[in-house]
């Protein structure tokens, strides 16, 4: 069986980057671990700050998109570990969806994201689904400890 996620309204949307389970990282509070990623692509800038304190999760996910700043140089090779340590971060903070992640057993988990073929499965199930490997990875960890 696979699990498919997306949106927090759902079974599982403690899945998503948008659900509202903060965390403390890099000395300072995160309200998602959709905030922490998007700032991140501009770290060493004042703009992380700005991305940090957005109101929603959508909001800070628009602030990291726009391309109005430029995007840290490292930023391609960076990405995978920055959402790795930030989920691994989200689930270590909270217990009750520490314990729905790793009630998923050995499933796979695949990020529901029609339009999104690096993070997500994409429209036609072709996408990487990075999102989903880390969250495995990540109930892996939990697991081992």
């Amino acid at each position: 069986m696979t699990i498919y996620f997306y949106s927090v309204r759902e079974q599982y949307g403690c899945f998503s980057n948008f659900s509202l389970h903060g965390f403390e990282l890099d000395n300072a509070w995160w309200i998602t671990s959709e905030h922490y990623f998007q700032a991140q692509k501009f770290a060493g800038t004042p703009y992380l700050e700005e991305v940090r304190q957005a109101k929603t999760p959508k909001d800070a996910a628009n602030m990291g998109r726009s391309r109005d700043r430029p995007l840290r140089a490292d930023w391609e090779q960076v990405k995978d570990d920055i959402m790795r340590q930030a989920v691994l971060k989200k689930f270590e903070t909270h217990s009750n969806i520490r314990e729905v992640l790793l009630s998923t057993g050995g499933k796979l988990i695949v990020e529901n994201a029609l339009g999104d073929y690096y993070w997500g499965c994409g429209a036609d199930g072709s996408g990487k689904n990075m999102l989903g490997l880390i969250l495995m990875e990540v109930r892996q960890i939990l697991r081992d400890r």
